[in-house]
């Protein structure tokens, strides 16, 4: 895209900088080249390294606490109040730091409905940050950039070190939400999933609370009869690879609105998927968009530019971004109506849940508040067995507000639907990690497809069986799968160690839990697991 209009950042206090204005990816790709920043892989695909941060750092994501959000947010670890005082002070020092910087600057917004729609101006410190919004944000057309007028900012330097002495964050790095100025400010960090995910926490308060809109961290697709799907999911759990589906057109692979009006429309321009051990047989959309205009992260290359999707060495979360329209079935705009089926993902660690199960309205509604999954050994230092992992809403680290009042939201609109909900186990079967094995994508990819064409049927007592621990109510049959795999009791062969095991993940649910019962209806706790050890 050329320059549109001549722009100024004076009203940020950036005065002295050379700023780069709404530069072409092809552009971004040289200049990051030409500063050392990446490399290109054997296809031209630009790969960058992060340097210390290959992740999201959620102890250091603030929110400035006034009149605004005092009142609203659910304050504590997950939203850390911060100062007014001490943003300001910090903000411009990180201006100062900017001004003497050649800058990137991209006008651009998120919310594919026309009625939703948030500008956004991003400023970068670093060309390939600059590529990254252009891949994950909506591109304005040249027409809409002559009246632009951004409504957030976000304000990126990856370079600029904090004093958290003097700052009041608690290390060097930060990602802080400003509602009153409307400023995502994020300093000493070079991942760039904290440019999308402030903008994605900032939805998850101005929807719900200005345009009764529910906010989700999902993916969706569409069918050819118009049914929407919704793929609710943590990081690793298969929420971009299962959406991504050729018979399906895609909507967006992570962050989505659900009208008032029972539409569903993406926030984003783009996909930011996982590539540990990426390949062309098990995922042929995602690792066919992997092209020129994409940006790898953290991944490993050969001599030859080739990329070893196995190699975990930097990290176990290698990742892609590309803007959406590198995938070939894909919804425009990417907005989707009559939601039919919800999906929520977990990667069970513990092998007990079933692969695939259906969810009563106070189960669904349960679950959604836990957000289960589990995390695996190896991942984490210290992580030698499987480890619960509980994400509120399937997304606590970018919820401001308290999880029931999502889940209030969520629960109404699936019984106003008529919607089905389906929770799918990702993880591990015939026993727990290390010694079952992952579940087989193809068999995931069956059962979805049967629960998308209606046939895994209504419940009744021939075609469920309700699972004794869990009380959710499993499929006996399903086209393309064995039927000994949709029992995963049966998986184990060894009734006593899948009961055990079985029960220590319940305690687990009912201890995470404790802390939305004072939040919760009654009918949400009765959504949770039948039965207990003690």
């Amino acid at each position: 895209m050329t320059n549109a209009k001549t722009i100024s950042l004076k009203n940020y206090g950036i005065t002295h900088a050379n700023f780069h204005y709404q530069e072409t990816p092809e552009e971004l790709q040289k200049a990051t080249l030409e500063m050392d920043m990446g490399v290109e892989t054997s296809n031209g695909t630009l790969a960058v390294n992060t340097g210390e941060f290959t992740g999201r750092s959620p102890k250091d994501r603030y929110i400035v606490k006034d009149d605004i959000t005092k009142d609203k947010v659910w304050w504590g670890d997950i939203n850390i109040p911060f100062e007014k005082e001490k943003f300001d002070a910090l903000y411009t020092k990180v201006i100062a730091y900017l001004n003497e910087k050649e800058l990137f600057v991209r006008d651009s917004y998120a919310c594919a409905d026309e009625d939703y729609k948030l500008n956004i101006r991003v400023i970068n410190e670093y060309p390939w940050s600059n590529m990254f919004a252009y891949n994950m944000f909506l591109r304005p057309t040249e027409e809409e950039l002559k009246d632009f007028t951004p409504e957030w900012t976000v304000i990126n330097a990856p370079g600029f070190m904090a004093d958290a002495a003097v700052d009041g964050t608690r290390q060097h790095n930060f990602a802080i939400l400003n509602f009153t100025d409307k400023i995502a400010l994020i300093g000493g960090t070079g991942y760039t999933g904290e440019i999308k995910k402030g903008i994605f926490s900032a939805l998850n308060f101005i929807l719900p609370v200005y345009k009764e809109t529910l906010p989700m961290h999902c993916s969706s697709n569409i069918g050819e009869d118009g049914d929407t799907a919704i793929f609710f999911g943590l990081s690793g759990t298969g929420k971009t690879t299962l959406s991504t589906d050729p018979n399906r057109r895609l909507i967006g692979d992570d962050e989505h609105g659900w009208t008032s009006r029972n539409t569903v429309f993406n926030f984003e321009g783009g996909c930011y998927a996982k590539v540990i051990n990426l390949s062309e047989e098990q995922e042929p959309e995602i690792y066919g968009a992997i092209k020129a205009g994409a940006i790898l992260e953290n991944v490993v290359l050969d001599d030859n530019g080739n990329v070893d999707f196995a190699d975990t060495s930097i990290t176990q979360n290698t990742r892609v971004s590309y803007p959406i329209h590198h995938i070939d079935n894909i919804q425009q705009p990417s907005i989707g109506k009559n939601v039919k089926n919800i999906f929520f993902l977990t990667a069970d660690a513990f092998g007990v849940l079933p692969p695939i199960s259906k969810l009563t309205p106070s189960q669904a509604a349960y679950h959604f508040i836990s957000g289960y999954t589990a995390k695996v050994a190896g991942t984490e230092a210290g992580v030698v067995e499987p480890v619960p992992s509980f994400s509120a809403c399937f997304g606590a680290p970018f919820m401001p507000l308290h999880p029931t009042k999502y889940a209030e939201m969520l629960s109404k609109k699936m019984k106003e639907s008529g919607v089905d909900v389906w929770l799918v186990n990702t993880g591990w079967t015939g026993g727990p990690y290390g010694i079952g094995t992952r579940m087989k994508l193809k068999y995931t990819r069956a059962m979805i497809s049967a629960a998308l064409n209606g046939d895994l049927g209504l419940y009744s007592y021939d075609k469920y069986h309700i699972h004794s621990v869990f009380g959710v109510a499993q499929p006996r049959e399903c086209p393309g799968v064995p039927t000994s795999v949709l029992s995963p009791r049966a998986t184990w062969n060894d009734d006593e160690k899948y009961y055990t095991t079985a029960f220590k993940l319940t305690n687990a649910f009912r201890e995470n839990f404790k802390k939305f019962e004072g939040y919760a209806s009654e009918e949400i706790r009765r959504g949770g697991p039948q039965r207990y050890a003690f």
